[in-house]
């Protein structure tokens, strides 16, 4: 397939701009106090909104019409859902196998949190599961918004805005909890940014393989068991340490908040 030069520039650059949009996440968190232990637990309740009701209302429901439309309904749907539990089994594994920080039972109690030199270690792995989610989730978004640039720039434009929008809080999920952590705005940067660049590196799979080898098939798959990876580490590790570190309802009316900034951002670019 022969593509102008200039519609690459314009797909690259669309989807280095929504995965950078990460960055402004982390940014964002920097303005509350390190110590603020009510702004980190409704900012990771905030987090969990977001990831829960984009994978179950916007990335499932995708995964499910690529599937539907190549397999058909009965099938496309069963694959749609094994796929989803697939993802929810693979960072399962992942979070089993990889060492606990600390013991649980050796945990301190969060009144004796003075803040990050404290070095949380429990935080810090948090941390590091959200930027491998969401590093997961952005890839298979970097090549769809480098495949619809290519296929109509205007398209690739608004998803772009979208991908963005729905970054910006994944951004805060990654570098929160590095922050409260290791007290570090360069470490919980460097998290978030890294975390949003693999949806430029899915954009040069997509360059070199996806308009090749990439269908509805493979797409519906991928993008269902991401939604169940985010699905997971909502609510073993963004949700569990909310309200650890703060009150049960700051945290729930954090991932209510999360989820209508969501709903509304979606339903704008609609």
């Amino acid at each position: 397939m022969n593509i102008g030069t200039e519609r690459l520039l314009i797909a690259f650059g669309l989807t280095l701009f929504a995965g950078l949009a990460t960055g402004i996440g982390s940014l964002l968190a920097f303005y509350t106090k390190q110590t603020n232990k009510k702004f980190l637990s409704a900012a990771l309740g905030f987090s969990a909104g977001v990831m829960i009701y984009v994978s179950m209302i916007e990335i499932f429901a995708e995964a499910r019409s690529s599937l539907e439309a190549y397999y058909g309904g009965i099938k496309g749907y069963w694959i749609t859902t094994i796929a989803f539990f697939g993802g929810i089994a693979l960072i399962a594994l992942i979070d089993k196998f990889v060492p606990s920080a600390e013991n649980p039972h050796e945990m301190k109690d969060v009144r004796d949190m003075k803040g990050p030199k404290d070095n949380d270690k429990d935080l810090l792995r948090l941390g590091l599961f959200s930027a491998l989610a969401i590093a997961i989730h952005n890839f298979p978004e970097g090549l769809a918004a480098f495949a619809s640039a290519i296929h109509d720039p205007s398209l690739g434009y608004s998803i772009a805005i979208a991908i963005a929008i729905h970054n910006i809080p994944e951004g805060i999920a990654v570098s929160v909890p590095v922050y409260f952590a290791t007290g570090s705005k360069k470490k919980a940067f460097c998290y978030s940014f890294l975390s949003g660049l693999s949806e430029p590196a899915g954009a040069l799979v997509g360059y070199f393989f996806f308009l090749r080898f990439f269908n509805e098939a493979m797409s519906g798959i991928v993008f269902a068991a991401v939604a169940g990876i985010m699905v997971y580490i909502s609510l073993d590790e963004l949700l569990p340490t909310a309200e650890k570190y703060g009150e049960h309802h700051i945290a729930i009316y954090g991932l209510i908040l999360g989820m209508i900034v969501m709903a509304i951002s979606l339903l704008l670019l609609a």
